[in-house]
């Protein structure tokens, strides 16, 4: 029964921060009754149970009532959701908490940040053992089953990845596959700030490994799980799903494909997955954790105990993850037999009374270790992302002059501090972590990256805090925060150098970085370094670095508009919490400009225009005026998209102003430009000229190559209108000169479109097809999805003037769909225009749809239309 007062169910999308999440879930828990938070628990429970989640993870009360109480920072995904479907268990509703939370939470946002690759990791060499477990996993897969490994509850360390990694080897080998993917889903890391990949964000990436621009992605679950199964018809693909959480998280990630084969690996059981063939994986044998260790340690004599190996075997409690760890240090000892080192291993469990193998083993191993070596793999384990190079390394070792270079002498004793300290180059920092790999404290994580397995930071990270003061661990990371800032900063003046003004101004790096000095250099960096950035961004966020959160977020922005829409959200969701909890009003205001964008890109008018709408607030209550130009500036922006050009003129007209009032003239270039195009399309083409002339005037004056690009393109665009051929032609041409020694491919692509369009009125429509195909390529690539609806309205209507009617079709009908996802209603008219011309068995109702969306928006195109539609009847 629903208490007095509530007229519905409490909705998380109204949420801005985590306290409105809380509020809104203590307000659910009066919906549904008020249950004891005991009641909660055991709902909770009977469900986790039901999912064969082992004892020490069920709920327990206090962590279920710490769900509600208000001033939290941070919360728990996993048990919210849980609460929230014990208290309302709709799948729709648990939907739109799941999204507030992605949208809003501290650490949760890392469920989106995940590593894929396109091919399986390196093979271990000389992996013995297993036969059996082979053999079933060759036998299932020979048969197109798809195949799930599951480890007995809670045994980690016994080799799961690499029973997968090498029977994906084997049967690659065996036939090849036509393509890998391969994900570690995160389920058991050891820190809360990588909690277990989300599948929405897992098949984002397979997406893009499979070639599909990120423009086209779609934004839900089902949606992906459809379009990833669809592109793996046909093909016989191996798919590795490791680490896995649950269920849950492997579903939709399953290529249910015949000739597809998936290996999953979870320390938790999955039985209940349709089709697959349960595996449980246990330590090595006697005998196999003997034969894996003789292989392992080469010609290391055994010396007086022929009992020698069972004795290391047993004291490494037979895990794989042990021996490796044992036998590395083996074989860094020279003159040692192994039962000097069976008797090592007994007198060191016998004084630090460790009872578990991989203990005793990574105890062992790291003391084993130079000083240098081990300080750096401490502060490895502090690293915020799933992987990392050696610039990061070193940044997080940081310069300090007349120290040894990590690898150098072997330090014997106890290790209570560790007094050397880090500042080698990046090649010898590289050489110290392919030594740790070799030891295998460090797994390969793709070229010349490296990554932890989850036992190993979990011991790395303990001694980090046993042997670190917290002033040090805190600088490391500044250092690491600083190192990816300043290198994205350069990437990105690198890419678009004239807007270097609209980011933070970023010290350069203090050692040196990667290589960004060129577009391909700096796009490479930023792609390979993507989901770091967000975990950087994510971390800092919620950690106590601010500055460093709303830096990278408002330095990423330009590149993260390319198509990773989802990343936007996330860096600039968290860059606009960090600035409300320092109180900071500008950068609150810009973080939401930059989220609003972001949703405007993604097709959300209304939620973009809240964001701009919040922000125009805040710089009026900071008496920010370029501030509030900006805000009205891209308001103005949303207005045009939804149609609405009157309100869309009103605002750039105010925007103008204040700009002027805050002698900001580039800002007041820009938005005349886009007063120009607004005027345009309402029919006002003189006060368009106008206006596109007084903007290139003023970019002229201020010496701006990018203002004076855009103001180029907008009066070239009239012109084109208003019949002024030749120098529509001289301007456009000049423009994208202009934006192609900038290196700015949206404004080229937009360029080239209006060139295709000025050729296919001026009777060249060969020219014209060849510039708005490539335009339509550049926009593709760049995921610029309003652009690639011009451009391929353009297409088409090149393509009618050829005389090539069914090609017109296509490519009205492409910018049709796309017009209609993203709300422009603008580009919807001309697309029914243009099919209305193409297709003259239909063109009374394409017209029509035209006629009534020209109409609504005032656009001078209708009466042409409407004089169509006269001919017809």
């Amino acid at each position: 029964m629903v208490p007095d007062g509530f007229a519905g169910l409490p909705d998380p999308a109204q949420a801005g921060t985590i306290a409105d999440l809380v509020e809104r879930l203590r307000l659910l828990k009066v919906w549904a009754g008020d249950p004891s938070y005991e009641t909660i628990k055991n709902l909770i429970n009977v469900t986790w149970a039901g999912q064969r989640r082992p004892a020490n993870e069920l709920a327990v009360r206090s962590t279920v009532a710490n769900c509600f109480q208000p001033g939290r920072r941070r919360l728990n995904t996993d048990l919210v959701l849980a609460v929230v479907q014990a208290l309302h268990p709709d799948t729709a509703y648990v939907t739109r908490w799941r999204q507030a939370l992605r949208v809003i939470g501290g650490e949760i946002e890392a469920v989106s940040q995940v590593r894929v690759d396109g091919s399986l990791p390196p093979d271990l060499a000389g992996f013995t053992g297993r036969g059996g477990e082979l053999d079933a996993l060759c036998r299932a897969a020979r048969a197109g089953d798809a195949v799930v490994i599951s480890a007995i509850e809670g045994m980690a360390g016994v080799g799961k990845t690499q029973l997968a990694i090498h029977a994906g080897h084997l049967l690659h080998r065996e036939e090849p596959f036509a393509r890998v993917l391969f994900v570690n889903l995160r389920g058991f890391h050891p820190e809360p700030d990588q909690p277990p990949a989300d599948p929405a964000a897992v098949l984002d990436e397979f997406l893009r490994l499979l070639g599909v621009p990120g423009h086209q992605i779609p934004h839900g679950l089902d949606a992906r799980a459809a379009a990833y199964r669809s592109r793996l018809a046909g093909l016989r693909a191996l798919v590795v799903l490791d680490n896995a959480a649950g269920l849950d998280q492997v579903r939709p990630l399953l290529p249910d494909t015949p000739g597809c084969l998936a290996l999953v690996t979870s320390r938790r059981s999955l039985a209940g997955l349709p089709g697959a063939t349960e595996l449980a994986v246990d330590v090595f044998s006697p005998g196999e954790a003997a034969g894996f260790l003789t292989a392992a340690v080469g010609d290391v004599p055994v010396g007086s105990d022929p009992d020698a190996v069972a004795r290391i075997c047993r004291r490494a409690a037979f895990l794989p993850l042990a021996l490796s760890l044992i036998a590395g240090h083996i074989r860094g000892a020279a003159g040692w037999t192994l039962t000097d080192h069976a008797d090592r291993l007994d007198e060191r469990h016998q004084a630090r009374h460790l009872d578990s193998g991989v203990e005793l083993a990574l105890d062992l191993s790291y003391r084993d270790q130079p000083a240098d070596r081990r300080r750096l793999l401490r502060l490895a384990a502090l690293h915020p992302g799933q992987d990392f190079d050696a610039h990061a390394a070193a940044a997080l070792l940081g310069p300090v002059p007349g120290s040894p270079v990590p690898g150098g002498p072997v330090s014997g004793g106890p290790v209570p501090g560790d007094a050397v300290r880090g500042g080698a180059g990046v090649d010898a920092v590289r050489e110290s972590l392919d030594a740790l790999c070799r030891d295998h404290l460090l797994q390969p994580a793709g070229p010349g990256r490296y990554t932890f397995h989850d036992l190993v930071r979990t011991y790395a990270t303990g001694r980090a805090h046993d042997q670190d003061p917290p002033p040090e661990r805190r600088a490391a990371l500044t250092r690491l925060f600083d190192h990816y800032l300043a290198t994205a900063a350069a990437a990105m003046d690198t890419l678009h150098p004239a807007e270097a003004g609209l980011r933070p101004r970023v010290p350069a790096g203090t050692a040196p970085g990667p290589d960004v000095a060129t577009a391909g250099t700096a796009t490479g960096w930023l792609d390979a370094e993507r989901r770091i950035l967000i975990a950087v961004i994510a971390h800092a966020a919620t950690h106590g670095w601010p500055r460093h959160c709303i830096s990278m977020a408002r330095t990423l922005a330009r590149y993260l508009r390319g198509g990773y829409y989802a990343d936007a959200e996330t860096a600039h969701g968290y860059a606009s919490a960090a600035a409300r909890d320092t109180g900071d009003v500008q950068d609150q205001g810009h973080a939401l400009i930059d989220l609003g964008h972001t949703r405007l890109m993604l097709g959300r008018s209304e939620p973009a225009a809240a964001c701009f709408r919040q922000a125009l607030d805040l710089f009026r209550a900071g008496d920010d005026p370029a501030g509030q130009a900006r805000a009205l500036f891209n308001l103005g922006g949303a207005e045009y998209r939804t149609g609405n050009l009157p309100a869309a003129i009103e605002l750039d007209q105010r925007a103008v102003a204040l700009y002027r009032q805050a002698g900001d003239r580039t800002g007041e270039a820009r938005v005349l430009s886009n007063l120009c195009i607004f005027l345009k399309e309402s029919g006002r083409l003189l006060e368009a000229v106008d206006h596109g002339a007084q903007s290139l005037e003023v970019a002229r004056q201020i010496g701006h190559t990018w203002s004076e690009a855009l103001a180029l393109h907008s009066l070239g665009e009239i012109e084109v209108m208003v019949h002024r051929h030749e120098s529509a032609g001289d301007h456009l041409r000049q423009a994208l000169a202009l934006y192609r020694g900038l290196g700015d491919h949206d404004g080229e692509a937009g360029v080239l479109d209006s060139l295709g369009t000025l050729y296919t009125r001026t009777g060249r429509p060969a020219e014209a097809l060849d510039c708005h195909q490539r335009s339509v390529t550049i926009f593709r690539r760049i995921g610029a999805r309003h652009g690639e609806a011009w451009a391929l309205n353009g297409l088409g209507e090149a393509a009618q003037a050829v005389g090539r009617p069914a090609d017109a079709v296509t490519h009205h009908t492409a910018a049709h769909t796309i017009a209609t996802e993203i709300g422009d209603p603008g580009q919807l008219a001309r697309a029914h225009a243009g099919l209305g011309h193409a297709h003259q068995s239909q063109a009374r109702d394409h017209y029509r749809d035209a006629l009534t969306l020209y109409t609504e928006l005032g656009a001078p195109e209708a009466a042409g239309i409407h004089a169509r539609l006269a001919a017809i009847a």
